[in-house]
């Protein structure tokens, strides 16, 4: 019977939780799609969706079958975990999925907070920071599929709801989990649906999640679950299972890197990799044809195999992604690379890889989609936010890092390179 059931809405998404849950002492798993069938034993378990960019009608049902299934299982809380950078559009899906949940649970009121300190994330007086840089100056003005050109969080959710959306700023957030409780719980009182919640440290998001250890439904990115282990302690529902709650199998077989992914993180990675791993850049614009690039990769990979890692990228920088986009139309562009990357990976497994770490939230979807992996078991870190993981049976291990995560070394880092 899981503690925490939770519902990301893209696979790279879903493994940060995970990873963060691990780090508190509870073990982990990750489903891949909404169960059929009975959930794995863990104490928290994730159903990793594709609903980021889904239609806003089948994001909801999908979110809504989830939310049932691990119901169902018996889990004591939910929570939606989206982005870090709250990744959305006007239209969606962050908020209507929160709304059907709202509703789902009768609870009247959630919070929502996509803060991530540890890499760069701050939610300060609403506004969502990268860095130093406003949300819509950071780079993720220019995302492909979700661009965010606004970095004020309360108007962002507000224009997605037919809720009320209210801040509660960072001096009350400074007073504590008791005020921070008392706060929210006035709130919901007061017919408030959400409140975007201010926080720019670690200690912050502790505060808030043990100020919402009795709430039915927590939304926000996986910062916010650094207090929920801890709350189950202190109900006497968790044991204290330190490391051991991330140990996975040895590691074996061939090593390799696929990327999809086009944030500037990612992009400074491939770069990295350039100087230090045999690296393929596939130009997506010059062969639009996922076949033909994954038959031209995988014919390059050929003897290279071994344990120093490969890197193969259909990654590319704002000007590439823009023409490919306008030749193709954005979906059959974003189709044409997740197609394309899905089966370099598929091959290089065929091929005797065990260890490979895929970029990219739609991407790391794709792949693990190709691959039939059903559930994923979580295990140690490798930088903040991604960790390794087991797919059972088949004895591979998987790391599937979001676009905007991981320092430029990662994919040698990964490896122990």
């Amino acid at each position: 019977m899981p503690l925490l059931g939770c519902i990301a809405d893209d696979f790279t998404g879903a493994t940060d939780l995970a990873n963060t849950l691990v780090k508190g002492g509870m073990t982990a798993v990750q489903v891949i799609g909404v169960p059929k069938g009975p959930l794995p034993d863990a104490d928290a378990v994730i159903v990793a969706l594709k609903s980021r960019t889904a239609p806003v009608a089948e994001a909801v049902a999908e979110s809504l079958a989830a939310c049932d299934a691990l119901l169902a299982a018996g889990a004591k809380q939910i929570f939606f975990k989206y982005c870090s950078t709250f990744d959305s559009t006007d239209a969606g899906n962050i908020g209507p999925v929160a709304d059907a949940l709202v509703k789902r649970l009768d609870c009247g009121f959630a919070l929502a907070n996509p803060a991530f300190p540890t890499n760069g994330r701050t939610v300060f007086q609403g506004h969502l920071f990268v860095g130093d840089k406003l949300l819509n100056e950071s780079g993720m003005e220019n995302h492909p599929l979700t661009p965010m050109r606004d970095a004020n969080l309360v108007r962002v959710l507000g224009r997605q709801t037919d809720g009320t959306v209210k801040l509660i700023p960072l001096s009350v957030v400074e007073q504590g989990a008791t005020i921070l409780r008392h706060t929210m719980t006035g709130l919901k009182e007061s017919g408030w649906r959400y409140a975007i919640v201010d926080a720019v440290t670690d200690a912050h998001l502790v505060a808030i999640g043990e100020a919402a250890a009795d709430h039915a439904l927590i939304t926000g990115g996986s910062g916010i679950a650094m207090g929920l282990p801890g709350n189950f302690r202190a109900k006497g529902l968790l044991p204290d299972r330190g490391e051991a709650a991330a140990t996975l199998p040895p590691m074996q077989g061939h090593a390799a890197v696929v990327a999809g992914s086009c944030s500037r993180a990612t992009l400074g990675q491939i770069g990295y990799a350039r100087d230090h791993a045999h690296t393929l850049e596939l130009d997506v614009l010059a062969t639009p044809d996922a076949a033909a690039l994954a038959a031209q990769a995988l014919d390059w990979a050929g003897g290279k195999l071994g344990d120093h890692p490969v890197v193969i990228a259909a990654s590319a920088p704002p000007e590439k992604v823009a023409a490919l986009q306008a030749k193709l139309g954005r979906d059959a562009a974003g189709a044409l690379v997740e197609q394309a990357v899905a089966t370099i990976a598929e091959g290089l497994v065929a091929r005797g890889v065990k260890r490979l770490v895929v970029a990219g939230g739609e991407t790391s979807g794709a792949v693990v989609s190709r691959l039939g992996v059903a559930s994923l078991r979580i295990g140690p870190e490798i930088d903040p936010g991604v960790p390794w993981t087991y797919a059972e049976p088949t004895g591979l291990h998987l790391a599937l890092k979001s676009g905007n995560f991981g320092a430029r070394d990662f994919f040698l880092k990964a490896f122990g390179v």
